[in-house]
């Protein structure tokens, strides 16, 4: 049997999780832009999603996203000039700047939250919330292991 049909015929956890991956981000991105917000990329999604409404510090947006800094630096600067996100000082560090989501930025998480809820409803009609429930823990539970991985 060729590899690519053993791949498709019994696959791997990577190849599952990058469909999951791409089938959430292929509808999230398509639904946001239907709503407004058609300049988004999946790769925004490494900022949006570890985003805190009050602001978040680049460094800790990469940890979480598990991008590198001058990744996230790049994307910060196109959301920014897209008008999601604007740099304030930190004011509990001068010397720091908090990448903080403007109201474009803040209609687009909220917007998001509800695109990911209503796709975690189907999963879950789909397969019984028991199950999804259980898919749910142990997917948080997989992924966490790796080194500088950030628990759900």
């Amino acid at each position: 049997m060729r590899r690519s049909e053993r791949k498709q015929q019994d696959p791997d956890l990577g190849v599952l999780a990058s469909r999951l991956l791409f089938s959430v981000q292929g509808e999230l991105f398509a639904a946001l832009a239907g709503q407004g917000h058609a300049g988004l990329r999946p790769q925004h999604g490494a900022v949006l999603a570890h985003l805190d409404v009050e602001g978040s510090r680049a460094t800790d947006l990469a940890r979480h996203s598990g991008q590198h800094k001058q990744v996230v630096g790049k994307l910060i600067d196109e959301l920014e000039t897209l008008g999601y996100v604007e740099r304030r000082p930190d004011p509990t560090d001068r010397r720091a700047k908090l990448i903080v989501p403007t109201a474009r930025g803040l209609d687009q998480m909220q917007r998001s939250d509800a695109i990911v809820a209503a796709i975690e409803e189907r999963a879950a009609a789909t397969v019984g919330e028991a199950a999804y429930a259980s898919f749910k823990a142990l997917l948080k539970q997989v992924s966490g292991g790796r080194p500088g991985a950030e628990p759900g």
